[in-house]
């Protein structure tokens, strides 16, 4: 038996008013995903320990079969590592992002989405004016990057806001408080005399694309966790798939092999079907592979429908509909958004997101479609995410994370 697990980041929701009270997932056509509901188990799981932060970070190492509770130190953390950046004693990392703000407020978290190429630049800019014995920025992929802070500590106790919380509204009433937060107040309005002039910026405006006025700083990690490997825990050998650093970090820690695909991205530029096509290839020499695809999460914070939509829909043409005709009773596949994401707040909620689970030995749970509404009249929760990868391999290897 091969095992593979789809994570849609984000695609989960609340119902829409405007359409007619319906959410994403039940304005999308999946016929596919609807076919594993009928012919699956169907339900609900809570992916984010209560009283945890609502992040991919978290909801993935659930999904990963790891317990949050025991695991997670810090989202910058697990980017750093995929990154390759140690974390040593007395140093910090916090997630930087690149980001639009017009008039005092927050117009953009991702800067447009910008790309690697211009972000690169102004990354590099940054580290030249304002880095330092103390002060290093990684660049990574779009507006995601690194700043690496030495002899600060206290800053981890600072209390951080994550900018795609806060759409549209004025970003002072959301800068860093409380204990080192002055540190990184300051480094945050450096940054906006750094890039203000930038040609990059210049040429962004001169497009009519929103330029990166400001780093923001947040999700700070003073260690990076260690995760016993998958291979030892599970007794299976695994690979990821994702165009995020969060991810391929997890898989990193985990001993998971990352995956090389071209055309893999963070948005709806993503090329779906390739990434399908890996997978499965993936699975000739392993038994599991991970899927992220991160485009339903980001057009959510972007508050954009019919992108969410679009990509919830691109995801089952072209990538469950790939793996449902795979080698028929051979694979066992489990899909599920990570968290939810609903258009109205633009950000992460924690509540329970649907799961189906489809194939040989799996008896079906009578449900009519993939959807949040399906998943909770079907009964059947899963109180701790973690354990949810144990129910896909029926107990298959030791699992000590559990």
């Amino acid at each position: 038996m091969k095992y593979c697990i789809v994570i849609i980041d984000g695609a989960s929701g609340w119902p829409l008013p405007e359409r007619g009270g319906r959410t994403c997932l039940e304005l999308a056509n999946t016929p596919n995903l609807d076919r594993m509901a009928k012919e699956g188990i169907l339900g609900l799981v809570q992916t984010v320990p209560k009283g945890m932060e609502p992040s991919s970070a978290c909801a993935c190492m659930s999904i990963m079969g790891y317990d949050p509770k025991k695991y997670y130190k810090g989202r910058s953390a697990i980017e750093s590592a995929s990154m390759g950046i140690p974390i040593d004693k007395g140093e910090v990392a916090f997630r930087c992002n690149l980001v639009a703000v017009r008039d005092g407020r927050m117009r953009d978290y991702s800067a447009g989405h910008i790309g690697d190429k211009e972000a690169h630049a102004l990354v590099d800019a940054l580290n030249k004016s304002l880095g330092n014995s103390e002060i290093h920025f990684y660049p990574g992929v779009s507006y995601r990057h690194i700043c690496k802070i030495k002899g600060h500590t206290d800053t981890l106790k600072a209390t951080c806001t994550p900018p795609h919380d806060i759409p549209n509204k004025p970003i002072k009433d959301y800068l860093p408080q409380g204990s080192g937060s002055e540190f990184l107040r300051d480094l945050m309005a450096r940054s906006v005399e750094v890039l203000r002039d930038h040609p990059v910026n210049k040429a962004r405006q001169s497009r009519g694309e929103p330029p990166a006025a400001m780093i923001w700083l947040f999700w700070g990690s003073g260690e990076i966790p260690r995760l016993p490997s998958f291979g030892e825990a599970y007794g299976l050998s695994a690979a990821m798939t994702s165009g995020v650093d969060l991810l391929r970090g997890l898989a990193k820690m985990a001993g998971i092999d990352n995956l090389n695909i071209k055309g893999v991205t963070d948005g709806m530029d993503n090329d779906n079907a390739a990434q399908a096509t890996g997978a499965l290839k993936a699975l000739e020499k392993h038994d599991l592979v991970f899927v992220h695809i991160e485009a339903p999460d980001e057009a959510a914070h972007g508050g954009h429908i019919d992108d969410k939509i679009k990509a919830i829909e691109q995801i089952d043409r072209e990538v469950i509909g790939k793996l449902l005709s795979y080698k028929k009773d051979s694979v066992r596949l489990l899909v599920l958004p990570d968290h939810a994401t609903p258009i109205k707040v633009q950000t992460h909620v924690g509540e329970p997101v649907p799961f189906v689970l489809r194939g040989a030995g799996l008896k079906p749970s009578g449900a009519g479609a993939f959807s949040e509404k399906e998943a909770k009249n079907t009964g059947i929760f899963i109180k701790d995410g973690y354990t949810i990868l144990g129910k896909l391999i029926k107990g298959v290897g030791s699992s000590r994370c559990q």
